[in-house]
């Protein structure tokens, strides 16, 4: 990806027919949206901006908010090969102000805040996702009968992934590993780590390849956290580090670094609140359950992955910890700033982790676990906003967007509601509804 002017993106298009430009930007829940227009008016987008109606875009539904303005970052600029456009993301503007509902505008505040405390963050991803046929109903037909790290599955889906690989470096992805998942028909395509607000560019751009390559191939690509009962969920997992005058400041004389220990410490004290935009949706709590990979304990551990936080071993400069909680639901410009500034929080308070475990958390009785200081993670949508509200720390993270997330998911949580009153099916219930295929298949 390169920074273009007119004259630049001009001739860099003008042999290959592109006439029109993407200008995307994600609505409260990470789902992109946007605008296309004439390369014409790619200098006005970068200087002046587009004016756009986000009246109708989930989480900016205010009429206050009628009357927006996008700007071009133009250090994101793409060109989407397969599809004869390009693409940009940016920031919106109210006015000559920034946004104050504008997810990757969060992200930068809060960059801007770890900036001040010498901290520049790097994130890796590892997002997962399954390949279905679907007949126009929900009954999803399964394609392969694939099992983890499987290479021969008598599908299509090894070819797939390939494509999805090939295609992901003109987005300005490295792919790393390429494999099939625990679940039949489930996948994940790692890419390399890179800065924070890069990383959540990236995440976005892989759904968008992800999900037109499968539609190329006649199917449906989801990163749902759960779209099938007794299937395993969709994760994903995050790898993240702070870096300091060039140095890597997880490092420590004998492993981890104090600060790295700190980071730590103040995510695990954030953690449930932190679900609740690490894990936006109801469906999200249908993955965070016991008998599956994903954690529902608040603990950590060098290799322990029972543990939310586990620190994989590492050489040289690769220090880093893994956050494996979150899911692909999330908006990853809110859920990193909320990460970053709940790690923060334990840096500058020097808090120290807590429930350190190296044995399979699962397996233990309750009593232990509770002698141990193992807490759990919420249970629900609606345990978990009731959390967010009373953490200052997450919610401060998410700045002018907090009370934005929170009122769309309050509502989206008493929709739900209804829906299972109307069913007659229990708050609690694990089963996959319909209503939540038809509200986050396509997320």
């Amino acid at each position: 990806m390169n920074s273009l002017s007119m004259s630049g993106v001009k001739h860099a298009l003008e042999s290959k027919g592109v006439r029109f430009i993407q200008l995307i930007f994600v609505d409260i829940n990470g789902v992109p949206k946007g605008m296309e227009v004439p390369i014409e008016r790619y200098d006005e987008a970068i200087d002046d901006g587009i004016a756009f109606d986000g009246s109708s875009i989930p989480g900016f539904e205010g009429i206050e908010d009628s009357d927006l303005i996008f700007k071009v970052d133009p250090s994101t600029y793409a060109e989407i090969p397969w599809e004869g456009v390009s693409r940009v993301y940016g920031y919106i503007y109210k006015g000559d102000k920034p946004y104050h509902a504008d997810p990757r505008g969060v992200l930068r505040n809060a960059l801007e805040e770890l900036e001040k405390a010498g901290f520049k963050a790097y994130i890796g991803p590892e997002p997962e996702f399954y390949l279905f046929r679907k007949n126009g109903s929900w009954e999803l037909q399964i394609p392969d009968s694939g099992g983890y790290f499987d290479l021969v599955t008598l599908d299509k889906a090894r070819g797939i992934r390939r494509e999805i690989a090939l295609r992901m470096p003109a987005l300005g992805l490295i792919p790393e590993v390429l494999h099939h998942e625990v679940g039949k028909a489930q996948h994940e395509i790692d890419f390399r780590y890179d800065e924070a607000l890069r990383t959540a560019d990236n995440i976005i751009s892989f759904k968008h390849i992800v999900k037109a390559t499968a539609e190329a191939h006649g199917l449906y690509a989801t990163f749902m956290p759960k779209p099938l009962y007794g299937f395993p969920g969709n994760g994903m997992h995050l790898h993240i580090s702070l870096w300091e005058d060039g140095k890597n400041a997880f490092i420590g004389e004998d492993g981890l670094s104090e600060t790295a220990l700190h980071f730590i410490a103040g995510i695990l004290k954030h953690a449930k609140a932190l679900t609740a935009v690490t894990n936006p949706t109801v469906n999200s709590y249908k993955r965070l359950v016991p008998g599956y990979e994903a954690p529902v304990y608040i603990s950590w551990g060098y290799r322990n992955r029972s543990a939310l936080i586990r620190v994989p071993a590492f050489w040289g400069n690769g220090a880093r910890i893994e956050y494996r909680c979150p899911d692909p639901s999330a908006n990853p410009y809110l859920a990193f700033a909320a990460i970053l500034m709940a790690g923060l929080d334990g840096i500058r308070r020097k808090l120290e982790p807590s429930a350190y475990v190296e044995e399979n958390v699962y397996e233990m009785d309750g009593s232990k676990r509770e002698s141990l200081g193992i807490d759990t993670l919420p249970e629900s949508l609606g345990e978990a906003l009731e959390l967010l509200e009373k953490d200052k720390v997450v919610r401060k993270a998410l700045g002018g967007a907090y009370w934005n997330f929170r009122t769309y998911k309050e509502r989206e949580w008493e929709e739900y509601l209804e829906y299972l009153g109307a069913k007659g099916l229990p708050e609690g219930t694990k089963k996959v509804t319909e209503w939540e295929m038809e509200r986050y298949f396509h997320v």
